[in-house]
């Protein structure tokens, strides 16, 4: 297994994305209000969602064949160490320890409420750390495989251009590669922005809400910058846009919260429960009407 990444690689462009301020804003409202409306694993980004579609399938189920998808991708249901960049609150963690037997998983994760949440289960072979990818420094000979889900989309700030997306990006695929043996897998799940872009005025408010409400200093990528990035550390073994399995997800989502709103008003207020209604309810439509696309791409590092 190849050596760690340096701490600066060269050209590289450290901190281009959302601060642990910004993450914090979001990811640590209340955990108790995420408990709500998240399935009971709390993962917090697009299930996978059965083919042909079953209305009858539930949220926990298409959330869990998400989790395995991506395990497989990576191939790192058989791995020695895995890590997983932007834990959440420990659901891929969990399933690896717990399912895959996995004997080391480390978590990344700038929510200290998800870190400490992720502690108190006490999962067998689990670190977390409340650290940047661009801190981070992993222990021995690195990581047989890598997974990050809707993680990517807090990697560059808004006003970047797109040359310095780009070099965001690939410092962090370059670091990724860093720490994988040839051969050795990314799996990467992320939010595109789409190719209709004729939008009209309520759409153009809507995403200038989520942008500055609920997703500060974030930045959805263009698909071609993700591979871009990528470009001469990795080859892309799998791709698929799962657009139509976002909406259904943020439909899920909108359902269970207005179905508890008494519940959430209690615990984060009328505002901040009117907030995430529109959230949810604005973006499952820009995902039907493909003003953005749900990526999960299988990368292979190059030998």
């Amino acid at each position: 297994m190849s050596a760690p990444a340096p701490a600066t690689a060269p050209g590289a462009v450290l901190n281009q994305g959302a601060t642990a301020e910004a993450i914090q804003h979001h990811y640590d409202v209340s955990d108790d209000f995420y408990a709500l409306w998240l399935d009971t694993s709390l993962t917090y980004t697009c299930a996978l969602y059965r083919e042909p579609a079953d209305p009858a399938e539930t949220l926990e189920c298409a959330q869990r064949r998400k989790l395995d998808h991506l395990i497989e991708q990576a191939r790192a249901g058989s791995a020695r160490r895995v890590l997983d960049i932007g834990c959440g609150w420990g659901s891929m963690l969990r399933r690896l320890a717990e399912v895959y037997e996995v004997p080391a998983a480390v978590g990344l994760t700038l929510s200290a409420t998800q870190a400490a949440r992720v502690r108190e289960q006490a999962l067998p072979g689990v670190e977390v750390r409340l650290e940047p990818w661009q801190e981070h420094r992993p222990e021995g000979d690195g990581y047989d495989a890598i997974i990050s889900i809707g993680a990517f989309e807090h990697f560059a700030a808004p006003g970047l251009s797109r040359a310095e997306r780009v070099a965001a990006y690939r410092e962090f695929f370059e670091r990724c590669a860093g720490w994988l043996p040839p051969g050795g897998r990314l799996a990467l799940q992320t939010n595109v922005k789409g190719n209709n872009v004729v939008m009209d005025r309520a759409t153009v408010r809507d995403q200038l809400f989520i942008m500055d409400m609920i997703f500060p200093e974030s930045e959805i990528p263009a698909l071609s910058e993700v591979v871009h990035g990528a470009e001469r550390q990795f080859d892309v073994v799998s791709l698929r846009n799962d657009a139509p399995h976002y909406s259904r997800t943020l439909r899920a989502w909108h359902h269970r919260l207005t179905a508890r709103r008494t519940e959430a008003i209690a615990l984060v207020g009328e505002e901040t429960t009117a907030h995430y209604e529109r959230y949810l309810r604005s973006a499952a439509d820009h995902f039907d009407r493909r003003h953005l696309g749900l990526a999960r791409i299988t990368f292979e590092k190059v030998r």
